[in-house]
């Protein structure tokens, strides 16, 4: 079972952070019964390519979206005849169901029409269920979807509340009738509640996928939860994320069930939302924040908690990027992988015994929302450009100066990414550069 929650910061855990102003009970308890992976990352520092690499175990780069993401509207991303985790558990007799935000496109027609069924969508993709919404929370068309159609097509409006897209903003557009903001996230927590109970009442392998709509824009926290944390409305949010877990943890409590929660990529989160949510700092003290190249768009928290099988408060310092889910649990289903599958997901099936192996992963490509890449191989972090790639903004080079054309961190050392070793180092330049060259050459990294 994985749960994505959507722009959920390092920081906002207090498990990864403990300076964090956002109390997360159930998070906290899922770590001290679990395992914490403290160098985990998405494939994007935005949403829709973490959920095409998440499903897939390939980087979304090597796709026709090489930056940005899709809209509420947009037609399938995930090419036919590629086969998504889910599928490959449903052919192997799992049971399959999906709950929350997809943000991967639907059907093949340049505009979805949700007054119409629509395929490709999850049902082609492996799941023998799905409920959910189209995109983000704050991208219209604000509809329900029930498996392979709108629940209610958008017949009505809403309009836009804020020239600024933070906060409690979102963009106006058309909405389904019932179609409430503050509603999405508990309907989804409550029918991927109804599934996971009666996957564990027929006692057969199950496989859920859970992408939470939250804590992305809009702040919208249902009414038991509003200002009841130390940090504003998002802190109000994330308070709800974290009981939604919970919720949805307590439905299989007792089971041999594997649960995965993490982040498609960091926070957005600026000086300004430090300064109204009492000082808290959701992406902790990582450089940048969502859609950046440095570690704050893309360093996500990462828990894994399986009764009996993952010692207790165990801690792994393995490097992970999110497409090695589907080898992960390929392997620990005892599916074996062809090829020309998931070509840039590796297991770490023996870092949740606790074990080392040489057969994990050493090295990672990182991705901004601009298309900007960065290279990370062990101590070494190459990026190709300057600035952040993303929704920081860019470092000013003055004209005439010698500044170099990449940046070079020693992450262990540099966890802040404070100090440029580009022009001091050339032949770790050179080496980082020619490894990222050639998985893209090849169209695989595994």
């Amino acid at each position: 079972m994985i749960v994505l929650c959507d722009d959920l910061g390092y920081g906002d855990v207090g498990a990864f952070f403990p300076a964090a102003k956002v109390a997360t009970p159930r998070l906290d308890r899922l770590a001290r019964e679990g395992m914490r992976f403290l160098d985990a990352h998405s494939p994007s520092g935005v949403c829709t390519p973490t959920r095409y690499g998440l499903l897939t175990g390939r980087y979304c780069w090597r796709t026709k979206l090489t930056q940005g993401v899709l809209n509420g509207y947009s037609p399938a991303l995930i090419e036919p005849g590629r086969q998504t985790l889910a599928a490959l558990l449903l052919a192997h007799g799992y049971r399959t169901g999906g709950f929350g935000k997809w943000h991967l496109g639907l059907g093949n027609e340049a505009k979805v029409d949700y007054a119409r069924p629509y395929a490709p969508g999850p049902l082609q993709y492996g799941f023998g269920e799905y409920f959910g919404i189209p995109a983000s929370l704050d991208m219209p068309p604000y509809v329900y979807l029930e498996n392979n159609r709108a629940v209610e097509p958008p017949t009505a409006n809403i309009a836009d509340n804020g020239e600024v897209k933070r906060g409690p903003f979102w963009r106006g557009g058309p909405r389904a009738p019932g179609f409430v903001m503050e509603e999405v996230l508990p309907k989804i927590t409550e029918r991927a509640e109804r599934f996971l109970r009666g996957a564990v009442k027929s006692a057969g392998p199950f496989f859920a996928y859970i992408p939470l709509p939250a804590p992305h824009t809009p702040w919208v926290p249902s009414k038991p939860f509003q200002g009841k944390s130390k940090a504003g409305l998002y802190g109000d949010f994330v308070g709800e994320v974290d009981a939604a877990i919970g919720r949805i943890a307590d439905a299989v409590a007792g089971t041999n069930t594997l649960l995965i929660v993490t982040s498609d990529n960091g926070a957005p989160w600026e000086e300004r939302d430090a300064r109204e949510a009492a000082g808290h700092r959701a992406n902790a003290t990582w450089r940048g924040q969502k859609s950046d190249i440095q570690e704050g768009g893309h360093r996500v928290p990462f828990l894994a908690h399986w009764p009996g099988r993952i010692a207790p408060n165990s801690i792994s310092t393995q490097l992970v990027c999110l497409t090695d889910l589907y080898a992960t649990v390929a392997e620990l289903a005892g599916v074996r992988l062809a090829a020309d599958m998931a070509e840039d997901s590796i297991s770490f099936a023996p870092a949740l015994r606790g074990e080392r192996s040489p057969r994990m992963r050493t090295a990672v490509v990182h991705h901004a929302g601009n298309g900007m890449f960065a290279i990370r191989d062990r101590e070494w972090k190459l990026v190709l450009g300057r600035g952040s790639g993303g929704f920081t903004a860019p470092v000013k080079v003055e004209p005439g100066t010698s500044e170099p054309e990449g940046e070079l961190y020693h992450v262990l050392s540099d966890p802040h990414e404070d100090h440029n070793l580009y022009a001091e180092k050339p032949e770790v330049v050179a080496r980082l550069r020619d490894q990222l060259e050639t998985w893209r050459r090849q169209g695989r990294s595994r």
